[in-house]
C-alpha cells in the first residue's frame, strides 16, 4: 500500500476534516483556532462562501483552458482586476502555479532584461525549494543541504536583522547597506548584477520586517547601478502586512518586478509575476508558459478573493488586528525571560525564543508550539534555528478571535516554560 513520503512531517497533530473562517475542525469534531492560514494562504478564511461559489460555478463551466493554447475569461478578468491594485506603472502579468515558479520566472526575466548574470539575495530569505529558488534561499540549511552544486550566479548580502546583531534598527540598516556597497565593488560587481531580490518581511527566516530605510536604500542603489528590484511578496502580498503590498510600507520603494502567490486565490494554486509592460517584453520568446498556469478555476477563485478583500476591508482589518495582536503578545510575554523578541507587521507576528546566554532556544519554542496545539491554537515555527513561533491568522480575524488566540497562547507559554 502506498504512503506519503516520510519527509512530509506535520507541524501539528491535526487531521483536518473541514474549515470555516478562522477555524479548522478535525475528524473528531474538535475546533481549532487556525493561526497558520495554510502558511498565509487562506487570507479570506477557510471556505469563504463567495470564493466557494465562484469556484463551484467555474468548475461546472470550464476547468482547464491552457492559456497558451486558448484564452478564457477568468484569466482576462483577473488580469484586469489586478491592474486596480498593482503599483502604478506595473501593468503586465505572467501567471504560474507556485511561489517557487514565480520566483524563477522573475529571475529569468531579470537576466533576459538586463543581460547580466548575477542575482543578489539577502541572508535569511526564503524564495522556494525548486533548484533555482533554493539557490536564492538562506532561511535554513534544510532547503539547500545535499543538493549542491547550487545554481550559479547568486550572491548574498547581509539583512538588517537588528535583534540578531544586538543593534538598533538604524545601526543594522547602516551596516547592511555599507556591506552591500562593498559587495557591489568586490564579490558582486554592480555591472554584473541583474537584480536584488528581497522579502518585505522575512518569512521562513524568522518573521523579521524589512526596515523601510533598507528597502529605500535598495531602490536608490538599483536605480544608480541599473539593477532591477524584485519584491518577493509571496507571503506579504494581498493585505497580509496591513498594506496591500508589503513594500508599500517603504515610500518610494516600488519594485520593478513583483511576485505574488499564497493569498492570491484563497487556497487554489496560483502565482504571478508583475512588471511594467516594456520590461516584461524583454523576456525571450518561449520563456514564459506552463501547462497549468492561470487555471480557470484558480482564476475564478482569485477574482472572488480580491472582491472579498476589497468589500470586507481586509487590508485595513489586517492593520488594525495586527496591531492588536502584536501589542497583546508583547504584553503576554513581557515577563517571560526566554522570549527575546516579539516583532511583526500586520498579521505576521513572530516570537523569538532565546536562552539566557543569548543563543537560540529552539527547544522552548517547540514546546510552546506543541502546547498551543493542545490548547486548540494552531501555529508554526520558523527561523534558521527553529526558535521563532509565528502567528499568521486569516485576514478575516476579528478582535474577539485575536483575544482568544492570545489567551490560548498565554496558557501554552506557561505550560512550555513551567
Amino acid at each position: 500500500m502506498a504512503q506519503l513520503s516520510p519527509m512530509l512531517t506535520q507541524a501539528t497533530p491535526v487531521q483536518a476534516a473541514r474549515g470555516e473562517g478562522v477555524h479548522l475542525y478535525d475528524t473528531d469534531g474538535r475546533r481549532y483556532l487556525d493561526f497558520t492560514a495554510g502558511i498565509g494562504v487562506t487570507s479570506t478564511g477557510h471556505c469563504h462562501p463567495k470564493v466557494v461559489a465562484a469556484a463551484q460555478e467555474q468548475v461546472a463551466t470550464l476547468i482547464h483552458g491552457q492559456y497558451t493554447t486558448v484564452m478564457h475569461q477568468p484569466l482576462l478578468t483577473l488580469t484586469e482586476r489586478l491592474g486596480e491594485v498593482l503599483p502604478d506603472g506595473i501593468d503586465s502579468l505572467f501567471f504560474a502555479n507556485s511561489g517557487s515558479e514565480a520566483v524563477e520566472a522573475s529571475v529569468r526575466l531579470a537576466r533576459h532584461a538586463t543581460g547580466r548574470p548575477l542575482i543578489l539575495a539577502f541572508d535569511g530569505g526564503f524564495h522556494g525549494r525548486t533548484m533555482g529558488a533554493a539557490a536564492l534561499t538562506t532561511s535554513g540549511a534544510k532547503i539547500r543541504s545535499g543538493i549542491g552544486p547550487m545554481m550559479g550566479g547568486v550572491a548574498f548580502a547581509p539583512f538588517p536583522y537588528a535583534y540578531r546583531y544586538g543593534w538598533t534598527e538604524e545601526q543594522a540598516v547602516e551596516f547592511a547597506l555599507k556591506e552591500l556597497d562593498r559587495q557591489l565593488v568586490t564579490t558582486a560587481p554592480a555591472a554584473d548584477v541583474a537584480a536584488f531580490i528581497i522579502e518585505p518581511v522575512l518569512g521562513e527566516g524568522g518573521y523579521v520586517p524589512t526596515p523601510p530605510p533598507f528597502l529605500q536604500g535598495l531602490r536608490e542603489r538599483a536605480d544608480r547601478h541599473g539593477i532591477l528590484l524584485i519584491a518577493d511578496e509571496v507571503q506579504t502580498g494581498y493585505g497580509r502586512t496591513g498594506r496591500f503590498w508589503g513594500h508599500q510600507h517603504a515610500a518610494g520603494a516600488t519594485p520593478d518586478i513583483l511576485i505574488t502567490a499564497k493569498g492570491l486565490a484563497s487556497g487554489f494554486p496560483l502565482s504571478a509575476i508583475a512588471a511594467p509592460r516594456d520590461l516584461m517584453a524583454k523576456a525571450r520568446p518561449g520563456s514564459q508558459g506552463g501547462t497549468y498556469g492561470g487555471n480557470a478555476v484558480a482564476c475564478a477563485a482569485a477574482i472572488a478573493t480580491l472582491e472579498v478583500v476589497q468589500e470586507e476591508g481586509l487590508v485595513e482589518n489586517a492593520a488594525t488586528q495586527g496591531r492588536r495582536l502584536l501589542d497583546a503578545v508583547r504584553a503576554a510575554t513581557a515577563d517571560v525571560p526566554v522570549v527575546g523578541d516579539v516583532r511583526g507587521l500586520g498579521l505576521m507576528v513572530g516570537i523569538e525564543f532565546t536562552a539566557p546566554d543569548g543563543t537560540p532556544d529552539a527547544a522552548t519554542a517547540v514546546r510552546a508550539h506543541a502546547a498551543a496545539a493542545e490548547q486548540g491554537l494552531l501555529l508554526l515555527t520558523c527561523g534558521a534555528f527553529g526558535n521563532v513561533v509565528r502567528m499568521i491568522p486569516p485576514l478575516v480575524v476579528n478582535a474577539e478571535q485575536v483575544d482568544e488566540g492570545v489567551a490560548l497562547w498565554t496558557k501554552a507559554l506557561a505550560d512550555a516554560v513551567s
